[in-house]
């Protein structure tokens, strides 16, 4: 392996990180919504947990008339901007949603959102910690989640598994390679699909090595921007090993040209075509919609991010989107205030609340939800989602959400270069 060429690529990741994120400030004393008196606003996604949302907020106005709930619901690229625009006037709803990381860190630095440490112990109490302790700050909690967990994690296509002799899914990264011959062996093509178009997918594959090999200081040197994030040993091994995945064949030829929006990586996995893939516990709803049968004769297999022999990372830690959350605006008048907090306390991920999700085949993020899991119809991979969740001592942000946006791409870009086993002549900071 030559690592001249891995850490001159390193270099270039790092200088990713030097670039820094523009926050603006809030308006003191807006609204914080049109509502008046302990009326108050939410804004959130359309898809998704969005049934969830809605039985949730029409419970909550069914029981409490004097303190209404009024929501609206946008498309992801048109609620960024508008979110961003209007807590940067003064101007939010009372409850503000987020994928926590680097925006809540901004909301909270310009004091966008109250301190809910204290107020939400309610809630708290019913929440799985790993989740809960992605929505603070400098050990505060300033979001709390607001919907289903996302691990990233392993799919793999039994029936072809079972044609190149693999009995289990691979548990360590000398078995994944293993995995990998003899997939190829078998005359599978792409072992491992890969939307290395785009570029995002990628990120998975080096936030959960830079975890297995260096822990989870590794992993947070990066969200801190240290200047040898990129350029220690921990992380040369890992960016090594993936170059180790790409020379050994295991994404295929064709993995520059996969893109994942379009789900054809999740299509190679239940066509035949791959042996596995590694994304978000999300997909598990597309192979459902997309390949129902694929499923329910339970030719889909699925497991946590093998370890790696001798590295600092605990192999029970993962990676991915611990939820997404909610944040108390601080422009909102104490009425509104008192009556989200209310609202966080009595309703989110209650009883009712957790049902939904789990009828939708999403991963709650309570506590006590193992037993409502088990008699699911989904029963055996929600389990193990939720597993892999609750038991993990480290549920780290990926790093695209906890990191500024413009840097975050810069990252993305570079990390292609590593894929393509290509050196970066980059020579200062991308922009």
């Amino acid at each position: 392996m030559n690592l001249k060429r891995i850490a001159a690529a390193g270099v270039a990741l790092a200088a990713a990180l030097t670039l820094t994120a523009c926050a603006g400030g809030a308006r003191p004393g807006g609204t914080g919504s049109e509502a008046t008196g302990g009326a108050f606003t939410a804004w959130a996604l359309t898809g998704g947990a969005e049934p969830a949302f809605k039985a949730s907020f029409d419970e909550w106005n069914a029981a409490k008339p004097a303190t209404p709930l009024k929501a609206e619901f946008f498309a992801n690229d048109a609620f960024k901007e508008k979110i961003r625009t209007a807590v940067g006037s003064g101007n939010a709803p009372t409850l503000i949603y987020s994928w926590s990381g680097a925006a809540l860190k901004d909301y909270v630095a310009n004091k966008n959102v109250v301190d809910l440490t204290q107020s939400t112990g309610t809630l708290q109490g019913r929440l799985v910690p790993s989740v809960l302790d992605a929505g603070k700050v400098d050990g505060k909690v300033f979001a709390v989640p607001n919907n289903n967990a996302q691990p990233i994690m392993f799919f793999h296509n039994k029936e072809l598994f079972a044609k190149a002799g693999i009995a289990a899914a691979p548990t360590t990264f000398a078995e994944l390679l293993d995995a990998v011959a003899k997939l190829k062996a078998a005359g599978v093509k792409t072992p491992i699909a890969l939307a290395g178009q785009s570029l995002w997918p990628e990120l998975m594959w080096i936030e959960y090595l830079a975890d297995r090999v260096g822990g989870p200081e590794a992993f947070q040197a990066v969200i801190d921007g240290k200047p040898d994030a990129w350029s220690n040993p921990d992380m040369l091994k890992a960016l090594a090993m993936i170059q180790e995945l790409v020379k050994a064949g295991a994404f295929g030829d064709k993995y520059g040209s996969v893109v994942a929006d379009s789900g054809a990586d999740i299509a190679l996995v239940h066509t035949g075509k791959a042996g596995m893939v590694l994304q978000g516990a999300w997909v598990y709803g597309s192979f459902l919609t997309d390949a129902p049968d694929f499923v329910a004769k339970g030719s889909l297999g699925f497991g946590g991010f093998p370890a790696v022999e001798g590295g600092k990372g605990d192999p029970t830690n993962i990676v991915g989107n611990p939820a997404n959350f909610w944040s108390v605006s601080a422009t909102a008048t104490p009425a509104q205030q008192e009556a989200a907090i209310s609202y966080l306390n009595e309703s989110l991920l209650n009883a009712t609340y957790v049902d939904t999700l789990i009828a939708a085949g999403s991963v709650p993020v309570t506590n006590n939800a193992a037993d409502k899991l088990k008699a699911s119809d989904q029963a055996a991979f929600l389990t193990h989602a939720y597993d892999l969740v609750k038991n993990a001592p480290n549920f780290e942000l990926s790093w695209d959400q906890a990191l500024p946006s413009g840097t975050a791409q810069a990252m993305l870009t570079n990390l292609g270069q590593i894929f393509l086993l290509q050196q970066t002549r980059r020579s200062s900071p991308p922009t």
